[in-house]
């Protein structure tokens, strides 16, 4: 089950000046900072609360570090901005992924990938989703 909302993906053109924006303007804490390279961007999750469920809410801050990245594209497009919403879940992503295919939605992977802060991940097509690009997250229970 869809548990809450784990996390905003903005896209921006300079990581650090965002996370300071941010930071300064409103009060969040830098959570982590890593950079993906299986999707081409260098991350910062910045804490916005914590949530019921032990889990958190997250702006995450997506900088693309290689041209040819789907943020990069994304950006090419659209510039700076919101790029996705994510859903956590207290059940896998895998299940979750295949129940709302059963729905009709096209799922972006055939398989989980590799997530921020360890977590397992999946998107769904954002022409099945009334144009947004939505993720769904699974914490590993390795995690940290």
């Amino acid at each position: 089950m869809l548990t809450r909302i784990d996390h905003i993906g903005i896209a921006c053109r300079d990581l650090d000046a965002t996370v300071e924006f941010y930071k300064a303007t409103y009060g969040f804490t830098d959570a982590h900072f890593e950079v993906n390279e299986e999707q081409g961007v260098r991350e910062c999750m910045l804490k916005i609360n914590d949530t019921g469920d032990g889990a958190a809410s997250y702006l995450q801050l997506i900088e693309p570090i290689r041209e040819d990245s789907a943020v990069a594209k994304w950006m090419e497009k659209n510039g700076e901005g919101v790029h996705h919403i994510a859903f956590g879940t207290d059940g896998t992503v895998a299940g979750e992924a295949a129940g709302i295919a059963g729905k009709g939605v096209r799922v972006l992977y055939d398989a989980p990938r590799n997530g921020s802060m360890g977590s397992l991940i999946n998107f769904l097509h954002p022409k099945d989703c009334h144009g947004v690009l939505t993720e769904l997250v699974q914490k590993r229970p390795d995690a940290e």
